[in-house]
């Protein structure tokens, strides 16, 4: 059977909302922080030489960039069509390549593909100080911008790791010369780039906005990520946590002719967000409700915008209480993530696990046609004691409610 008539029967099946397996990323350069409900004999299934598995992708269509060792189809999602008593995976890319506005609506138009995905990233201790390449850089190299936005889910931070603090930006008074002796000290041992930095104490249940061109070293909170479809990064960090990167990764998404040449990194900094002494005001992101939030919780929810300062992405969540059945519409397709509690969702079982070995299917990730999510999707709770929460992640365009305007 074609992809292209799985993908129909799928989409009949689930009545437009499909449903997504697990897809797990290891990185070289990090420890996990086991936050992420991964068994703890897995953390490390794909052996020593990938790294230990800290993230995990949601409705990807974005394979991973991890160098010579990336494994086929990594960091694509895939969805699980499940007949006559067996189960069927393809990739969610594959499926919207083939039935294009069926799934994903005005956004095929545009972008002829999902232009996102989301991620939890959970580590031990902090990442290396790096950068996301713009629009501009990025398409030397083939590839796009990224600009991306955190969150970070309660359910998942009973602990902070060991520097739940994230380095953002450059300190009043930095001078390029400074940034340029950093990273020309990248290979002659411990750069201290951080030093140029500043430190932002990081709480659950909060966000932030990080554009492209943005010099940040994200914390040890396990962090919900929703971001333009683009893997682009350059470490700018030599020393982390008394572990070194290699040379490569101060050079990643580099083109070649640029290697070796220091001033092209700088080139790459937005230097005036990254020195602008408003940054926390502009970038920090506090909970908004959606709607009243009393007439919410009558209805039987609540739910709140959690990341909301960029025109190619937003993210919600959705708060179901206990014993309620709510229908929910939405302006365009979207991604969720069940974080919290059991019930259904349409025709599916959905359930938050406790605890997931590498490999196993779920029923804690779906991926909502546009047509599904204008008609609203119908979700009920059965618990007496415990609310379903799930976050949801969207392509641009999806809302005019936005909170904050956006130019």
């Amino acid at each position: 059977m074609s992809v292209k008539a799985i993908a129909e029967r799928a989409m009949e099946q689930g009545q437009g909302v499909l449903r997504l397996t697990p897809t797990w990323v290891p990185r070289v350069f990090c420890v996990p922080g086991r936050r992420i409900k991964l068994h703890p004999h897995d953390y490390y299934a794909l052996g020593g030489e990938r790294g230990g598995i800290d993230e995990r992708w949601f409705s990807s269509t974005t394979p991973a960039d991890n160098g010579p060792l990336t494994s086929k189809n990594e960091g694509l999602s895939h969805i699980a069509f499940e007949d006559g008593g067996k189960t069927e995976l393809f990739l969610l890319r594959d499926a919207i390549e083939e039935l294009k506005d069926a799934i994903i609506g005005k956004l095929w138009a545009k972008y002829q593909a999902w232009p996102m995905y989301s991620k939890f990233f959970d580590n031990q201790g902090a990442l290396p100080f790096h950068i996301h390449h713009d629009d501009d850089h990025a398409a030397r190299v083939g590839a796009r911008g990224k600009p991306e936005a955190y969150y970070f889910p309660p359910q998942l931070n009973n602990h902070g790791g060991d520097f739940p603090y994230t380095f953002f930006g450059l300190a009043p008074g930095v001078t390029k010369e400074e940034v340029l002796d950093a990273l020309r000290a990248f290979t002659k041992g411990e750069n201290r780039i951080t030093d140029l930095s500043a430190a932002y104490v990081l709480t659950p249940g909060t966000g932030w906005n990080v554009p492209p061109g943005v010099l940040h070293a994200p914390g040890s909170l396990c962090t919900y990520e929703p971001q333009k479809a683009s893997d682009v990064f350059a470490m700018y960090e030599s020393v982390v946590h008394d572990q070194v990167l290699s040379e490569d990764l101060l050079w990643k998404d580099s083109p070649e002719e640029e290697i070796g040449n220091h001033e092209y990194l700088l080139e790459v900094i937005d230097w005036e967000q990254n020195t602008d002494p408003l940054f926390r005001q502009k970038h920090f992101m506090k909970p908004v409700p959606v709607d009243d939030p009393a007439e919410m919780r009558a209805a039987g929810y609540q739910e709140n915008w959690i990341c909301y300062l960029s025109k190619e992405f937003s993210a919600k969540e959705l708060t179901v209480l206990p014993g309620a059945t709510v229908t929910i519409k939405d302006g365009g397709a979207y991604g969720l993530y069940v974080v919290q509690g059991h019930g259904t969702l349409g025709i599916w079982d959905i359930e938050s696990p406790a605890l997931i070995r590498y490999g196993q299917l779920t029923y804690d990730e779906y991926f909502v046609s546009e047509a599904a999510a204008r008609e609203g999707v119908t979700i009920t709770n059965p618990s007496k004691s415990d609310p379903i929460v799930m976050l949801k992640h969207f392509g641009p365009d999806a809302h005019t409610n936005m909170p904050v305007p956006l130019d």
